[in-house]
């Protein structure tokens, strides 16, 4: 999963206590982990990804970031009550996606999280559940095989079928919230930016499941 071999210190990182903490709360919310993808490049966070493989009750593959949670993002005061500033975000590949090709149309899950990981670095932003993100900044498929271009962030299901809950890092207050990144067609994201999140769910509910389908249909088209 290394994109580049250069060395690069990150500028925002977990504590040795806090990652301790993180790669626990993962373990425990989404399955026994047997490899990480140790991003070899990181000039702001060193944002790895945790592969939970599949299994017999789970026949999925479940990706998650670990390291985009040490940036605290600009959440506005006024949200701060009830927003995390700070995320690590997940994804679920179905059991046969390839995760050993660096080819773009199996690599795209994984470049997407790491994405969406350092948007609010980049664009001094923040995001939460419900945020859109289109991820080409011409509007064009993510890559040869399949139709999205975009994302929305969902609540994270974890292993238990149960909403994974913020973790706790300390006694002040620092918390990181779990968002799936669920990818969308560019109607799907034109659909919700018009309406609401809201009904762009009620929509892709008929998916029974979030696990990534190239060949799920456009409920917006």
């Amino acid at each position: 999963m290394a994109e580049d071999r250069k060395e690069a210190v990150p500028q925002y990182y977990y504590s040795e206590k806090e990652m301790d903490k993180v790669s626990d709360y993962i373990e425990q919310q989404y399955g026994e982990s047997d490899l990480v993808g140790h991003e070899m490049v990181s000039p702001d966070i060193h944002c790895d990804i945790v592969i939970v493989s599949p299994t017999e009750e789970r026949p999925y593959y479940t990706l998650v970031t670990m390291g985009a949670g040490a940036y605290k993002m600009n959440v506005p005061k006024d949200l701060s009550s009830y927003v995390c500033d700070r995320a690590e975000y997940v994804i679920f590949l179905p059991k046969d996606w390839n995760l050993e090709s660096d080819k773009e149309e199996d690599y795209w899950p994984i470049r997407m999280l790491k994405t969406i990981a350092r948007l609010p670095i980049r664009a001094e932003d923040w995001l939460c559940e419900s945020h859109d993100v289109q991820l080409t900044d011409d509007g064009i498929p993510l890559a040869e095989n399949t139709g999205f271009n975009s994302c929305v962030l969902m609540p994270s299901i974890g292993k238990s079928g149960q909403e994974v809950k913020p973790l706790k890092l300390g006694l002040f207050g620092k918390k990181v919230a779990f968002y799936q990144l669920y990818p969308l067609y560019p109607e799907e994201l034109a659909f919700k930016l018009e309406h609401s999140f809201e009904e762009l769910m009620d929509r892709l509910e008929a998916e029974d499941n979030w696990i990534i389908n190239i060949h799920r249909k456009n409920y917006c088209k």
